[in-house]
């Protein structure tokens, strides 16, 4: 679980910019030997970059921070209110929307594999299909969060979800103090993957930044 505080860039040198290398000499040969159809390959990039991802979830938290009866559907029913702002398909079919409060905070895991909401964050990061949080995230909830630096008061009830290739969650964080008057899109800026599956919360935006 120590990889989820840093992104690291391709640089020169770097086991990724290696592994970069790699995957496009590879893609090379496959589609020189006719195995793959560059439009094909094309169209799926664009489908993860584009049309499904961390993007698209955090817009369904800003709509339902914003208005307050898209909030009740979302809650009522999740897939079908995702699906009004034109989210779903494949590992979004069913849906869960959890909301924290000052009193609850969700976390979210697959215990069995990596079950994951695609179509509103993507595809799961290395840390969500790794044992050790699997299991300490069901076994130590609080002792988790705290290595993904969010410290809850003993007053706070952690529930831990445990997605299913039937049921999938997505956790709808608190909306920070002192945001009040900024935009739905300035808004989705802010929202995280990570808030997204409970393991960070929302901050609020440094000063001067988007409203």
């Amino acid at each position: 679980m120590s990889d989820h505080h840093h992104d690291h860039a391709s640089e020169p040198g770097s086991p990724l910019a290696e592994t970069d290398l790699r995957v496009r000499a590879l893609e090379s040969l496959l589609v020189e030997k006719g195995l793959v159809d560059p439009a094909a390959l094309d169209a799926v990039i664009d489908t993860y970059e584009t049309k499904v991802g961390p993007r698209n979830g955090a817009r369904v938290v800003a709509r339902a921070w914003v208005d307050p009866a898209f909030r009740a559907r979302l809650l009522a029913d999740a897939t079908a209110a995702i699906a009004e702002l034109g989210y779903m398909g494949r590992q979004g079919e069913d849906m869960v929307a959890l909301e924290n409060t000052p009193k609850v905070h969700n976390l979210v895991v697959c215990t069995l594999c990596s079950c994951y909401p695609w179509p509103v964050l993507g595809l799961p990061p290395v840390w969500y299909k790794s044992a050790p949080y699997r299991s300490r995230a069901v076994l130590d909830p609080r002792g988790v969060l705290r290595e993904f630096g969010v410290e809850l008061g003993d007053d706070v009830e952690v529930r831990v979800w445990d997605s299913t290739s039937e049921m999938r969650y997505l956790v709808l964080p608190e909306r920070p103090a002192g945001t009040e008057g900024m935009s739905e899109e300035a808004l989705a800026q802010l929202v995280t993957r990570d808030s997204m599956i409970g393991v960070a919360k929302v901050t609020p935006p440094a000063r001067g930044g988007p409203r």
